[in-house]
């Protein structure tokens, strides 16, 4: 009735840096397994954000999915 997938392979995203401060602030570089796009996380107690990461030229930098790993 429904279509299982493998559980082992559900992770949407990656995270290919993770910077912390000693402040205990957060800054990290998620990967979308999907369309390879990379996302810059920031957290600390005050709140968080998300946002396409941009290259020099302003275009959202994109992993070929292979790569992401």
């Amino acid at each position: 009735m429904f279509n299982k997938k493998d559980k082992t392979d559900d992770k949407r995203f990656d995270e290919k840096l993770v910077q912390t401060s000693q402040q205990g602030s957060l800054i990290s570089i998620w990967v979308d397994r999907q369309t390879g796009v990379n996302y810059l996380y920031t957290w600390s107690a005050q709140g968080c954000a998300l946002t396409p990461l941009l290259d020099e030229n302003g275009k959202v930098i994109v992993t070929q999915i292979g790569e992401a790993n």
